[in-house]
């Protein structure tokens, strides 16, 4: 009988995703990292002599029926170190149903992905800041110091022009034009959309570029380097990093006495909640956001129940 391997399929469906899919090299890296913690649990098992073959390299694909499938959401729960929570273990079913959906369209005989059933969560609730709180976290940098005016400009350009914050930190100089102020991104792996500065935004990053006095790439550097070392950094060690941001925002959120645990992307929130309270479109908000989906926008929605029922009450009574 003809055996279809489970590992030649798993190559061919990465293949699939990048290739054919033109899926991110993050989303491949993802399903490939569910997909190995799926061999390893298959290896598991051969160990066990719970399957009677000698080595993953004979593991059919007909083998996975429903009753495999729950062995191995148990097993994501069992072996680790910390408490999973439901979307990350969603997460690691959703690659499983992805891969049987690819071997559906390819033909090969294989349990159906309907039948794999996600847990349900509850509906997912963004942190956001208030007006006043905004007022009080960018009140707190001092900008007469480089570093302060740098992270002043950071925050008031996530706020602003709704960045991720991945999309910030790969910002450099010459990507950004302060005169227009608008500049092109590129998401969702090769998606491009266009970003606008305010003008307040706009004038804080000149302020921060006139207090430099290197030539580096990044539009944000980190400023602890030598400057008798200047000659040999590279562009990439001073670019900031994602944690570096976030917990610089984090320790400015306690200055500002805001209780809320707080990230760069919560002013990312912030941004969509403010216009949300504003009455702007969700479909203008979906593009500037650069959501696939309008359901990932919808999320935001709740800000504007009190607003509602304020109007319902006005001419309702």
């Amino acid at each position: 009988m003809f055996i279809m391997k489970f590992l030649e399929w798993y190559t061919k469906f990465l293949n699939w995703l990048e290739v054919i899919k033109n899926k991110s090299p993050k989303t491949v890296e993802q399903y490939d990292r569910h997909l190995k913690y799926f061999q390893k649990y298959i290896v598991g098992l051969i160990d066990l002599w719970k399957l009677n073959i000698k080595n993953i390299d004979d593991f059919d694909i007909s083998l996975i029926d429903l009753d495999f499938a729950e062995g191995f959401r148990t097993y994501i729960y069992k072996k680790s170190q910390k408490q999973v929570s439901i979307k990350t273990a969603n997460a690691y079913m959703i690659t499983l149903r992805s891969f049987l959906k690819y071997l559906e369209k390819t033909w090969v005989k294989a349990l159906s992905p309907t039948s794999i059933d996600l847990i349900k969560q509850e509906t997912r609730r963004v942190e956001f800041l208030s007006v006043e709180e905004l007022i009080r976290l960018f009140n707190v940098p001092n900008k007469e110091t480089i570093v302060w005016s740098r992270d002043l400009a950071i925050m008031e350009c996530i706020y602003s022009t709704w960045l991720r914050i991945s999309e910030l930190t790969s910002l450099n100089r010459n990507d950004i034009n302060l005169d227009t102020k608008e500049f092109a991104v590129r998401w969702k792996w090769r998606k491009l959309r266009i970003v606008y500065l305010t003008d307040h935004s706009a004038k804080l990053i000149k302020e921060y570029l006139s207090k430099r006095n290197d030539n580096f790439d990044p539009l944000f550097i980190r400023h602890n380097y030598k400057n008798e070392n200047i000659n040999t950094i590279d562009n990439e060690s001073l670019r900031l990093t994602r944690f570096f941001i976030t917990t610089s925002i984090k320790k400015y959120a306690v200055k500002a006495c805001i209780l809320k645990d707080i990230s760069a992307h919560t002013l990312r929130h912030s941004f969509a909640t403010t216009l949300l309270n504003a009455w702007a479109d969700l479909r203008s908000i979906q593009e500037m956001l650069g959501h696939a989906s309008i359901n990932t926008t919808q999320v935001y929605t709740h800000v504007t129940n009190p607003k509602l029922k304020e109007i319902h009450n006005k001419f309702m009574k």
